[in-house]
């Protein structure tokens, strides 16, 4: 293998402020520490957190790059002292604290996974935040089970495509709101049992037809949140992932007492790195096995160069892509 580079091509948050203030720069290459591996991005996801940070509104923790990206594909090019399992070469998946736009980056090697059989490098970038975010959401935190309705909005988004494929590959019955009608097929053509337009009918009055929904995972919030005590069956678990439409809203809280719901929020970067650990085994054992078959599609809406990050967050915060938006780097 060929000596590695002093510098690298990264894209870094100038200031806080819309898709403009992200700036080619040249950065050094990190340092790994003794439990990380340094991996060369093939790409890397464009997430909600990305968004955030970039507005100022989600520092990355302490210790972590200040440079946006939670996800990267590519090959591990060097490990640290105490990582056994990988070697240079190893072509992996990774959940990074940051620094996913660039050419390289450190990742605790934990957290990295081998890549499903039959899915692209490229592709492959696109699992981890959202796959991470669904399984320890909705499978560890909520424990949806077969048999069980799951309320999914946003259907057509990254987060929505996945909450779908997973909730039908292990047995759920799935509902997904979304609209237009052009994204409400692509729910559909996933497996959700049924799709509601939610500009064109009532999704409480079609969930409540439906018998209720056991688990809800929402990104909108706004006027979402009371609606969805509304649909929730009893002793409904509910997920609060992201706050599209607003945060703040003055709600009836009866309902939760009444029927006995539980409503919660999570991030996952803040998570411990033991917590992720136990994640990213549990996909690789649980879940890859299912993409590897056919029965999870990897969902990608289009590849751009990593020195477009600008357009691809302005094509993310559009919400016009069904799937996942990644930064090629070579």
């Amino acid at each position: 293998m060929s000596a590695l580079p002093a510098t690298m091509k990264a894209v870094e948050i100038s200031a806080p402020g819309g898709p403009e203030v992200l700036k080619p720069v040249e950065r050094p290459l990190p340092n790994i520490k003794a439990h990380e591996v340094l991996i060369k991005v093939k790409a890397t996801g464009i997430n909600g957190p990305d968004i955030m940070q970039r507005k100022g509104l989600y520092p990355a923790p302490a210790g972590a790059s200040d440079l946006p990206g939670l996800e990267v594909s590519g090959e591990i090019v060097a490990k640290g002292a105490s990582v056994t399992r990988w070697s240079a070469g190893d072509l992996v998946v990774a959940l990074t604290n940051g620094g996913g736009y660039a050419e390289y980056v450190a990742v605790d090697a934990e957290h990295c996974m081998s890549v499903p059989k039959g899915i692209s490098l490229l592709d492959a970038a696109g699992l981890p935040e959202t796959f991470f975010t669904v399984w320890s959401n909705v499978f560890i935190g909520a424990g949806l089970k077969a048999g069980e309705t799951f309320l999914v909005h946003g259907g057509a988004g990254g987060i929505g495509t996945t909450c779908i494929q997973l909730g039908k590959a292990f047995g759920a019955k799935v509902i997904a709101t979304d609209s237009p009608a052009d994204r409400c097929r692509i729910c559909s053509d996933l497996g959700a049992d049924r799709v509601v337009d939610y500009r064109a009918e009532d999704f409480v009055e079609a969930v409540r037809s439906e018998g209720g929904a056991n688990v809800i995972l929402d990104i909108v919030g706004g006027a979402n949140i009371e609606k969805n005590f509304k649909a929730a069956s009893h002793d409904a678990r509910i997920i609060q992932l992201a706050f599209a439409a607003g945060s703040k809203v003055e709600i009836n809280l009866m309902p939760v007492m009444l029927k006995r719901l539980t409503y919660t929020g999570s991030t996952l970067r803040t998570r411990p790195d033991a917590y992720k650990a136990r994640i990213a085994r549990e996909l690789e054992a649980q879940v890859w096995p299912k993409i590897a078959e056919g029965s999870i599609r990897v969902v990608t809406y289009k590849a751009l160069p990593l020195a477009e990050a600008a357009q691809a967050h302005a094509l993310m915060e559009s919400s016009g892509h069904t799937g996942k938006i990644l930064l090629q780097v070579y």
